[in-house]
């Protein structure tokens, strides 16, 4: 039988202290990323502790992973270095 527990100790939810400091930031940065939805989490108990499943926070650092990717190829390219696009008429800014 599969222990559900991984080896770091962490169950399958975890704190905002937790996730914080998986991700090497504050905890008030870790809860205005769950505040803005950009990661998602739940609130837990009588009291309403924000939890984040293990498995939303892998995939938040996997998306992560990808943006920077993308940026970085974006970054590259020959539009890369551009300002602003101008889709107006032309000849006017």
């Amino acid at each position: 039988m599969k222990d559900p527990t991984p080896a770091d100790g962490l169950g399958r939810f975890l704190t905002l202290a937790d996730t914080a400091e998986l991700l090497s930031i504050s905890t008030r940065q870790a809860y205005a990323l769950v505040r803005s939805g950009e990661l998602p989490a739940i609130k837990v108990g009588a009291s309403g502790q924000w939890r984040v499943e293990r498995t939303v926070l892998e995939s938040y650092i996997e998306a992560m992973y990808e943006e920077t990717r993308r940026m970085n190829l974006w970054n590259q390219s020959d539009f890369g270095n551009l300002r602003e696009l101008s889709f107006g008429e032309p000849g006017k800014s």
